[in-house]
């Protein structure tokens, strides 16, 4: 293993809600399927725990970083396009 996937830095993936701040947009997946994509909204250290804003159901989420494999995202990855979603292509 990597070390930035032993700490949860921006290069891997997230396992400790403290490398995260309200702004950071995520996904997070669960057996290599894509679950949510959101932009985190705040941190709860104490439950090791973080809200996003999910982009396609507009939902507020509580994730757990240990449940589900979270990355985040650099800032043109996370431009959401017309549809709603990060990676969905133009004209569908």
């Amino acid at each position: 293993m990597n070390d930035s996937a032993a700490t949860g830095t921006a290069a891997g993936r997230i396992i400790d809600c403290r490398n995260l701040s309200a702004g950071d947009t995520i996904e997070a997946s669960y057996n290599g399927q894509l679950y949510y994509v959101g932009t985190v909204t705040e941190t709860v250290p104490d439950l090791g725990m973080f809200w996003i804003h999910e982009a396609r159901t507009r939902t507020r989420k509580l994730l757990d970083p240990l449940a589900l494999h979270v990355v985040r995202l650099q800032s043109a990855d996370a431009a959401p396009d017309a549809t709603g979603g990060p990676n969905a292509e133009a004209g569908q």
